[in-house]
């Protein structure tokens, strides 16, 4: 084999060793993303139903059950629009408390509760994430646009 095809041999096995480590790593991204979506959205169905996604919004005031023989625990998330029925099996965060903010990670259940895998609360009374909260004061302006049609 002459030097030259040599070279070119070595320049195509690293093209295509570098093609599959690209597409390893965008595979992997893609499995990773999650995205965040709120009770109103959930609702209308924008929300995946067969990959884990995030939501979040306010724990509703008197939803917190928890099961008294397990770590179960079911609460309801709004945004003050929508709720949505959550069920989560583990350990709370401290700052967990109803009318607090939190974002929960998991998948949607065919009866439209959401089962999560994780939950996080929001770490600062006067922190909220802007995504959150840009989605809180939409689903105000659509309730009451809502509201002033109805009348």
């Amino acid at each position: 084999m002459k030097p030259r095809h040599r070279r070119f041999a070595w320049i195509g096995a690293g093209l295509v060793a570098l093609g599959v480590a690209v597409a390893l790593v965008l595979n992997a991204f893609q499995s990773n993303l999650v995205f965040f979506f709120t009770p109103s959205q959930v609702i209308a169905r924008e929300a995946p139903t067969a990959r884990p996604f995030r939501i979040g919004g306010l724990v509703e005031q008197g939803s917190l059950e928890r099961d008294p023989n397990s770590l179960t625990v079911h609460f309801r998330v709004t945004d003050t629009a929508q709720t949505i029925p959550v069920t989560y099996t583990g350990l709370l965060p401290d700052l967990f408390k109803e009318g607090k903010g939190v974002v929960a990670q998991g998948t949607l259940a065919p009866d439209g509760s959401f089962h999560a895998t994780e939950v996080l609360a929001k770490h600062d009374e006067n922190y909220m994430p802007p995504a959150a909260k840009d989605a809180i004061e939409q689903a105000h302006k659509t309730k009451a646009m809502t509201m002033s049609s109805m009348k």
